[in-house]
């Protein structure tokens, strides 16, 4: 039987969701790139964007404007399934926005390590 939220598995993913959260509030795109498995399967639906694969989100990091993007976490929710895959949720707010900010993402374990394999980012109205 799969184990949800195992402490161990918790134990490795944590940190990396906040390494993720750190680098975007301050465009460390390097670190970006690094926790998004470079696949062209890999995904991400932003805001105004839709990205099919690692190298269309890693133009898109490259070539997006580094200001403006700190932000306040109001919810988390980090579930892990097994030892090998795991969903984490934010909901988020920037200062002068009246929108709430939503950020999901499916994170794999791969041979190197965990890597966001999915990525969606929505507004809703406050």
């Amino acid at each position: 039987m799969m184990e949800i939220n195992r402490p161990d598995v918790l134990a490795e993913l944590e940190p990396l969701f906040d390494a993720y959260e750190q680098a975007l509030v301050s465009n460390d795109v390097a670190v970006l790139d690094e926790l998004f498995f470079a696949s062209p399967h890999t995904l991400r639906f932003g805001a105004t964007e839709n990205l099919y694969g690692y190298d269309a989100i890693r133009a898109f990091r490259a070539a997006r404007p580094g200001k403006g993007l700190a932000r306040t976490v109001t919810a988390r929710v980090v579930t892990t399934y097994g030892d090998a895959c795991a969903v984490t949720n934010i909901e988020f707010r920037r200062e002068g926005e009246p929108r709430v900010g939503r950020q999901s993402q499916t994170w794999v374990r791969m041979a190197d390590g965990w890597r966001v394999v999915s990525a969606h980012v929505s507004w809703m109205d406050g």
